[in-house]
């Protein structure tokens, strides 16, 4: 088992804390998920705390056990400010994605670190693109090809909406792993010049195709 640091196992025990309150307590989830509707009441605070509430335990086991995976190879490059930063900018900026596409769905709810998440796993690709990840967990590809193939199926899936995923989240969490990750470490620009633009790609092809109405 490898060494997890503090700062980890403090995010993983507030988001299993925080979940297992929300799973136990409708009133407790539904005060602090991110719901459209409140938000534009003026109920901030959801972008944040909805992060760390989480629809069931597979939900929340499969976010814990990416970051735990993940985590420490953040911490290494960029130290404990860097992870933070890297953790809740891409948590910010998930929500922020998730608003923009459903900000006239009232409705629309939303829970879990996932953004965070893919943030620290996209990080992670831009820091060490060596590293194998496995597709279904069983299929061994390189973490670029990985990141990239990923943000194109999310792409696909949020065109096809045909599930409860909230996949908007999911990519504004990479772009907060990307962009916050160039900013603190640019060195990435010049060591890994083409894998940056290839993971820039499918970043453009999205806001391409919602200017034209495509998502």
């Amino acid at each position: 088992m490898q060494d997890i640091s503090t700062v980890t196992i403090i995010i993983i025990i507030a988001n299993v804390l925080m979940s297992f309150k929300g799973f136990n307590d409708p009133s407790f989830f539904h005060q602090y998920a991110f719901k459209i509707g409140d938000i534009q009441r003026g109920e901030k605070l959801r972008f944040l705390s909805s992060a760390f509430l989480h629809i069931d335990t597979t939900h929340l086991f499969v976010n814990m056990l990416t970051l735990y995976f993940f985590a420490d190879i953040v911490i290494m490059f960029l130290g404990i400010p860097g992870f933070l930063g890297i953790y809740f900018g891409s948590l910010l900026l998930g929500n922020l994605l998730s608003y923009y596409f459903h900000q006239n769905e009232f409705q629309y709810t939303a829970v879990g670190a996932s953004g965070a998440v893919v943030g620290v796993l996209y990080a992670s690709i831009l820091l060490y693109p060596d590293m194998m990840l496995g597709l279904f967990f069983i299929i061994p590809l390189p973490a670029y090809v990985f990141g990239i193939g990923y943000l194109l199926y999310s792409i696909w899936a949020m065109k096809r909406g045909q599930d409860n995923i909230g996949h908007d989240a999911h990519f504004g969490g990479a772009m907060g792993g990307f962009f916050i990750t160039i900013i603190l470490q640019p060195w990435v620009l010049k060591e890994h010049t083409l894998m940056v633009g290839l993971l820039l790609i499918p970043i453009v092809l999205l806001f391409v195709l919602k200017k034209l109405g495509k998502l």
